[in-house]
């Protein structure tokens, strides 16, 4: 079934990210909360990006993913893998994921629009993990 303009408009506002590493954390993200957190598909997009230090970004992405799933007080939307844009949900959590280290406060109060909760630190903390691994194998997450 495919969706009209407008329904895709409305849906999925945001167009995927121009950062090639951020799209790698979405498609694996996309994946694991449609899949579950053994999907093979998301590892093996993780262990191609990664190589041989794939292990710790597909770990903390998976807890990253299991804190967001526990945490929030209502759904998050994700769109399937296949799709060229991300919904709302998936625009603040990549915008999240860049903001974390350089501008805190404003990780926080997205992360706490996201999930509908006021005490997100944990969940940031997870996010901060995940761009940190990120970053240090040389695949800084950008907005």
């Amino acid at each position: 079934m495919t969706m009209s303009a407008p329904a895709t408009l409305a849906l999925l506002p945001h167009p995927l990210p121009g950062c090639p590493n951020a799209r790698i954390a979405l498609f694996a993200m996309r994946r694991i909360g449609a899949h579950g957190l053994n999907d093979a598909r998301a590892a093996h997009a993780v262990f191609t990006a990664f190589g041989e230090s794939f292990r710790r970004p597909l770990m903390l992405l998976r807890g990253l993913m299991v804190d967001l799933a526990t945490a929030a007080s209502g759904t998050i939307a994700i769109a399937p893998c296949c799709y060229n844009r991300m919904t709302h949900a998936e625009s603040a959590l990549l915008t999240i994921l860049a903001r974390v280290e350089a501008q805190p406060d404003s990780a926080r109060l997205l992360m706490a629009d996201l999930l509908g909760i006021r005490a997100v630190d944990g969940v940031l903390a997870s996010a901060a993990a995940v761009t940190m691994a990120f970053a240090d194998e040389g695949r800084p997450l950008t907005a």
